[in-house]
């Protein structure tokens, strides 16, 4: 028993611990209710506008033994998959978009495994609605026929919309577009399309009408904005014609006339009515209801009116005829008729148009030549037109009229009666005119006013226009401008001028001619207009490279137009570069340069542009050139002579060189001269006496026998001219200076006349030195005598004596006094010739005066030089 005891407790704990092991318990979801995120997703519910990608769950739950979990997800076959499921952490996501519309309960079914056990449960998840569908129109199109009686307010459709939305979002209300342009309103909420209050519908005015229907649904949420959706369709309302209109009389008033030759039973008008109801018209019956006093009859279906009596049975004038027109229904019953009026004429007859006579009888053309642009107002007496109308009364009476190119000619009269002259009018001249129209073409139309048959008939008018010079030639420009080279031989074309003359015959024939102060070298050609250069013209830019002149146009009759011509001579490089010595020689200071010129006699540019080069220099690194100016000067490297010394052994450094001058021109044309240069150094002082030091530097002797030379050679001129004059003086009855004789005076008053009469200026030159005034204006000698002693006048200046009575010569010489230094020369007043005889009395007054001149000298002594 002991035993049993003992082995009964470990046995029992065995026991329960293989039991242990062996009951496993599955896992197990939580629930946490219908507004849970996590749990067993039971009672989950999605907006239909949830995005793909979206966590919208968590699966969650335990088992009891603590070991680790996993989810799954899975569906019932042909089912489509909306989720997935992330099986360690049990986050499901959107993966497929929701469509309540199609779909509205999803059902998955959700598992949770422990390795060992499963655990799987059926879910549905509600797919809430979101406002995503639009309305839409059911059983369009929508075509409605509406009797066009139908009362206002009748309820003539009904519209249906349906929107798959629930809630707000398929809730839908109805309206029009353009109401107030409409003649219809719907029910917001049935859709119910009515006629509008007060409104009626007329098959007449409108048959259709398209109204435009909008349906909207409340709106709702969609992926978190408030959306509003429409739709829209067209309502077509067809009105269907009702028998509501009477009929319609179409052509009114209506007159009707009745000749003196109508027959009985003629047909005199017909007047036409309609049912004024169009759709489904109905038949029309005529009748005369009065006026007709048994004269006139009507068809009843024709609406014909016809005379049943000869016209001259007829006893009024005028007769007013009632007619009714009534419609008959298919039962043949009248149910609408209206009225109209017929004014019935009893006329005579009106048989005969207005007819056109010229000299001969009956006309319809008439001609007349005559020429251009005849006096505004002429009377176009060629025309001899008479128009007749043989009817009598209102049945005659006519109007005139021309029809053609207007504002030309009028007609007179305009209005006739019976029998008229037909009078043509001159009103505008200037369209006359022979080079716009060579013949005018007129109808001349008369037609009949008050008649109804309005009769009419025509004539031609045909006027054929003869020419005159009413134009001037006309120059297409006017100047113009030419280009001629200057080596162009005589008789070259230069410009062709063109003008026209649009009048015919010799008229238009033109002439042309040049004239002007440049013309000298230009001929023209007279009918063709060519300007060209005399057959001797020679042409040179240099000389002169512009001409203008002017060219005339004639016409046969003198009436001309002038244009200008400018021709321009275009230089040719024709001329070479001239020196003007072939051989020159200049001198050259060292450090200073020399200059050749070369002129080009071209007018223009390159042609006269020269360039120089030296050709030939011996040495040849000596010299240079500038090639624009010609300025000629040693190399940098040479700034004395001694350098020059070295280069050649010439002492007298004169070197030559071949210099050329070139123009520019194409072709181009050079000229080669020698110049002889000769080089020396700087001096201290300019001028010939120090080129001549310069020269004698090396032979001082040379120089001072020169000097002494020239010196001696001075004084020997001196003393011979001095001696000379001295002679000359003593021998000749020269006055003498002004001083010596006012020193000498002895009597003030002669004194004062001769220093008035001899007033000396100075002389720019010796040969000039005394120069009698000419501004002695008191002394009056009527022999032109300037011996006489005149008493003076202070402080009136003497008068200078007369000139001599001779004709006034222009190079006639003046008479000379001589003098140490020069010759007097008295300033001749030219003034009238006076009385032969004076001559005579002036020759012994100058021999009294030299008389005395003597005897003064002789008494005064020789004067001192």
């Amino acid at each position: 028993m002991k035993h049993v005891r003992h082995f009964t407790p470990s046995l029992f704990l065995s026991l329960v611990h293989v039991c242990l092991v062996q009951a496993n318990y599955a896992p197990y979801f939580f629930d946490n209710g219908a507004r849970s995120t996590n749990g067993n997703m039971a009672l989950l519910s999605l907006s239909e506008d949830t995005p793909v990608g979206t966590h919208v769950y968590t699966l969650n739950g335990t088992d009891p033994e603590g070991d680790p979990v996993t989810y799954d997800l899975t569906y019932e076959a042909g089912s489509r998959r909306y989720f997935s499921v992330d099986k360690s952490l049990g986050n499901v996501t959107l993966i497929e978009e929701l469509d309540r519309e199609k779909e509205d309960e999803i059902e998955v079914i959700v598992s949770i495994s422990d390795g060992l056990s499963t655990v799987s449960e059926k879910v549905r998840i509600l797919v809430m609605d979101a406002n995503d569908e639009s309305p839409e129109f059911i059983n369009t199109p929508y075509i409605v026929e509406v009797p066009e009686n139908t009362p206002s307010s009748s309820s003539i459709f009904k519209i249906e919309a349906v929107d798959k939305d629930t809630g707000s979002g398929g809730s839908i209300t109805y309206f029009l577009q353009n109401i107030h342009a409409n003649k219809f309103t719907i029910d917001r909420h049935s859709g119910v399309l009515r006629i509008k209050t007060g409104v009626t519908l007329d098959y007449e005015k409108s048959r259709t009408h398209f109204v435009v229907v909008v349906a909207k649904d409340g709106g709702g949420k969609l992926r978190g904005d408030n959306k509003v959706f429409s739709a829209t369709t067209t309502v077509t309302i067809n009105v269907e014609d009702v028998q509501d209109t009477p009929p319609m009389f179409i052509g009114t008033p209506y007159y009707g006339y009745v000749y003196e030759d109508t027959l009985s039973g003629s047909e005199v008008l017909t007047v036409v009515a309609l049912d004024g109801d169009r759709g489904k018209p109905n038949s029309i019956h005529y009748c005369i209801v009065n006026g007709d006093e048994g004269s006139f009859e009507i068809g009843n279906t024709t609406g014909a009116i016809s005379v049943i009596k000869s016209p001259n049975q007829l006893k009024k004038e005028v007769y007013e005829l009632k007619v009714q027109a009534s419609e008959v229904s298919q039962e043949g019953d009248i149910s609408e008729y209206t009225f109209a009026m017929v004014t019935i004429r009893v006329v005579d007859l009106n048989n005969h148009p207005p007819t056109f006579y010229g000299e001969n009888g009956p006309q319809n053309r008439f001609e007349l030549t005559m020429y251009e642009h005849p006096p505004e107002g002429e009377i176009l007496r060629g025309l001899k037109i008479t128009v007749n109308d043989s009817d009598q009364g209102a049945n005659a009476k006519f109007n005139l009229r021309l029809v053609g190119p207007g504002g030309i000619f009028r007609v007179v009269p305009q209005t006739v009666l019976n029998e008229a002259q037909v009078t043509i009018i001159v009103e505008n001249s200037a369209s006359i005119d022979y080079e716009k129209f060579k013949v005018l073409t007129f109808k001349l139309l008369a037609i009949e006013v008050n008649t109804p048959e309005k009769f009419s008939s025509t004539a031609d008018i045909v006027i054929c226009l003869l020419d005159t010079n009413d134009n001037v030639p006309k120059f297409s420009s006017d100047y113009y401008i030419a280009r001629i080279p200057e080596n162009s031989p005589g008789g070259s074309n230069v410009v062709a001028v063109t003008a026209t003359d649009p009048d015919s015959g010799l008229w238009g024939e033109i002439k042309y001619s040049i004239y002007g102060t440049g013309a000298d070298l230009f001929l023209i050609h007279p009918s063709t207009g060519i300007i060209y250069t005399q057959p001797w013209a020679v042409l040179d830019a240099e000389v002169n490279s512009k001409y203008n002149f002017y060219v005339k146009a004639e016409d046969t009759d003198g009436k001309y137009s002038l244009a200008e011509v400018f021709i321009t001579v275009l230089d040719v490089n024709d001329h070479s570069p001239e020196f003007n010595e072939n051989i020159q020689e200049k001198t050259m200071i060292i450090g200073s340069p020399v200059k050749i010129e070369a002129i080009d006699q071209d007018a223009e540019e390159p042609n006269n542009i020269v360039d120089y080069s030296i050709m030939q220099a011996d040495p040849a690194n000596v010299f240079d050139i500038d090639q624009s100016t010609g300025e000629i000067k040693l190399k940098s490297y040479i700034r004395s002579l001694d350098i020059i010394h070295n280069i050649t052994k010439n002492k007298d450094c004169i070197w030559s060189l071949v210099v050329q001058a070139k123009d520019r021109g194409s072709p181009s044309f050079s000229t080669t001269a020698v110049l002889k240069i000769d080089i020396t150094e700087e001096t201290l002082h300019k001028g010939p006496m120090a080129a001549f030091l310069m020269q004698t530097k090396d032979n001082p002797m040379k120089a001072l026998g020169v000097l002494a030379g020239v010196m001696g050679i001075m004084v020997l001129i001196t003393i011979m001219i001095s001696t000379a004059m001295f002679w000359r003086n003593k021998r000749s009855n020269k006055i003498m200076p002004v001083r010596r004789i006012i020193k000498k005076r002895q009597t003030p008053p002669s004194r004062t006349v001769r220093m008035e009469w001899l007033k000396f200026k100075r002389p720019s030159n010796a040969a000039e030195k005394f120069v009698i005034e000419d501004d002695v204006k008191s002394i009056h000698n009527e022999n032109s005598n300037n011996n006489i002693q005149v008493t003076p006048m202070p402080p009136m200046a003497p008068l200078p004596p007369p000139p001599p009575t001779l004709a006034p010569r222009s190079d006639a010489p003046g008479w000379r006094v001589p003098t140490v230094s020069g010759s007097l020369t008295p300033k001749h007043t030219i003034k009238p010739p006076k009385k032969k005889g004076h001559g005579s009395a002036h020759n012994a007054l100058v021999s009294e005066l030299k008389m005395r001149f003597e005897k003064r000298n002789a008494a005064i002594g020789e004067p001192h030089i």
